[in-house]
């Protein structure tokens, strides 16, 4: 039975949770009614343009949060250390909270891949930028500052994919974990 929604942003999460679940394509729209418990006719109010709309949504909603809590604390950082120690805390706690799936990546699989191109390249050109950044301020390199900010949100996306299969949250844990020392040895 569908449910009555108050606002968009509780229908944006309760799809976030359908992709994260079934990816873009196996996320018909009876399959988004049923798991949301969103009726079609709120579904096209909120996101007019179908499905292709609703996974936008998702992505820019994603993007907001890694902006506020990840991207721009690392931009304007002034304890380096304390940046880069924030950041793997905070990616920690959102993919382990949502199941150890990144939405970005997610969304590069499949037909519609390049629908969201633009989108997953801001997220990780937006992330890989941040960290090379707080590594400049950090003494390292232009060079050496990216190519380790690029190895590192590499590494983080790998953990996710491996703690998925394994079904084990130590496994990311622990890549992000390393990911930090390595990091943080990098500015010693």
């Amino acid at each position: 039975m569908a449910r009555t929604v108050l606002d968009r942003s509780d229908v944006v999460l309760a799809l976030a949770g359908v992709f994260r679940k079934r990816g873009f394509e196996g996320g018909s729209l009876s399959v988004i009614q049923q798991e949301t418990g969103v009726g079609r006719g709120s579904l096209y109010h909120f996101f007019p343009e179908g499905k292709t709309d609703m996974a936008r949504a998702v992505l820019e909603e994603v993007s907001n949060w890694f902006e506020e809590k990840v991207f721009e604390p690392l931009r304007t950082a002034t304890d380096p250390r304390e940046a880069i120690a924030d950041m793997t805390r905070e990616v920690s706690e959102y993919f382990l909270s949502r199941e150890r799936v990144c939405l970005f990546a997610a969304m590069t699989l499949g037909e519609e891949q390049e629908t969201f191109a633009p989108s997953v390249k801001a997220y990780f050109t937006d992330w890989v930028e941040a960290l090379a950044s707080v590594l400049r301020s950090a003494g390292l390199s232009s060079e050496e500052a990216a190519d380790r900010a690029l190895d590192a949100v590499a590494v983080i996306q790998g953990g996710l994919i491996l703690a998925r299969a394994y079904g084990d949250d130590a496994t990311f844990l622990g890549v992000v974990d390393r990911t930090e020392k390595h990091l943080l040895a990098s500015i010693s």
